[in-house]
């Protein structure tokens, strides 16, 4: 692994609805890459930004300033168009923007007490939901027009969620997921499954949207540490892959579809009832697979699942599953790895190709 130093901390990363690019954002400007290629695809000098939200590989962006400048206020939210160079549209609030999600159709923004629901190509505000204080901007998205589902946390005592269909303006559910406060929360692209981490670390949980008080688990390790990301693979059912990021610097990976499907061959149910925050709920720890020392301890690192390939073969070896993730560390480096898991549950993680951020310079 690469020295992972960098004068310059990265204020925001986030990857777009499909994983195709992402966004990174510093002291005095933003990039937008091809998560695929890896190429810088733009590149916008001015100023600091602690949002910077594509809509898939589109020219719009929607970013918020990180304060440094008087005209780049946190409480501004700018759609921007990256093929003018020029604001599209801006939208003002009485506090501070913590978090903006996009899709075809809806545009969301996450205050601390407050989260508002706007139609994304008339910007008309359909809806506002008050929320429990969320300083920290917690929240996932699904862009899925058939299951577009927003989860914010419902307590600021316990990891309960709150799910809200932002097609249907309405609540859909309220998941009572750990005992101690939510601290990452990942829906999956479809909108069907649920990922929830609490403060302590210890547990991920995985919820059927559809049967909200129904639950699995997996173990990440013994001590509390801070979940940085939550990570579904992509899949139009239950996805294969489960990624988090934590500050052990560790990356885990969980055998979703497996361990659930082994699972509901000994329960008279797809998603049985659990104990929660007892030890026996964890699925078998054998699903659970770590690439250790990924990025170094304490450093913030988010990672998603690109792509999924499933594999054929003979051999009592042959790679079953193959996983693309990519990785941002917040020291500035882009990592992807190959992870291969297989028919025995075996697996390797390949390092394919990393590279410093700051040093990217835009092929045109």
């Amino acid at each position: 692994m690469a020295n992972q130093s960098s004068p310059s901390p990265i204020y925001c990363a986030s990857f777009n609805q499909d994983n195709s690019g992402f966004a990174i954002s510093w002291n005095d400007s933003f990039k937008i890459f091809d998560s695929t290629t890896g190429r810088l695809c733009y590149e916008r000098a001015a100023g600091a930004f602690v949002i910077v939200e594509m809509l898939y590989s589109s020219d719009l962006l929607a970013i918020v300033g990180a304060g440094e400048q008087a005209s780049l206020s946190p409480r501004r939210l700018c759609l921007f168009k990256t093929t003018t160079g020029s604001p599209l549209r801006e939208l003002n609030f009485l506090t501070s923007i913590l978090a903006v999600r996009m899709n075809k159709k809806r545009l969301v923004v996450v205050l601390l007490e407050k989260t508002f629901v706007y139609d994304l190509n008339t910007l008309v505000m359909l809806d506002t939901i008050d929320t429990v204080p969320n300083p920290k901007g917690l929240s996932a998205f699904s862009p899925s027009l058939d299951g577009c589902y927003l989860a914010v946390p419902a307590s600021a005592t316990k990891g309960s969620v709150l799910v809200y269909n932002v097609m249907d303006l309405q609540s859909h559910s309220e998941i009572d997921a750990h005992r101690s406060p939510l601290a990452a929360i990942a829906l999956s692209s479809n909108g069907m499954y649920i990922a929830t981490a609490s403060e302590q670390g210890t547990l991920i949980r995985v919820h059927l949207v559809s049967e909200a008080t129904k639950s699995y688990s997996f173990r990440r390790g013994t001590y509390a540490s801070t979940i940085y990301s939550l990570s579904f693979g992509p899949s139009t059912q239950l996805p294969d892959i489960l990624i988090a990021t934590s500050s052990s610097g560790s990356i885990h990976a969980f055998s979703l579809k497996l361990a659930i499907n082994q699972r509901s061959k000994r329960s008279t149910s797809f998603l049985g009832s659990v104990l929660p925050d007892s030890v026996s709920d964890a699925l078998d720890p054998a699903h659970h697979h770590v690439l250790q020392n990924a990025v170094s301890s304490g450093i913030r690192s988010y990672a998603v699942v690109r792509k999924i390939d499933q594999l054929e073969g003979t051999s009592s070896r042959f790679t079953s599953l193959r996983a693309t993730v990519s990785v941002i560390t917040y020291s500035g480096y882009f990592q992807e790895y190959t992870l291969s898991i297989n028919n025995k549950n075996e697996s390797v993680w390949t390092l394919e190709r990393e590279f410093n951020l700051f040093s990217e310079t835009t092929n045109r």
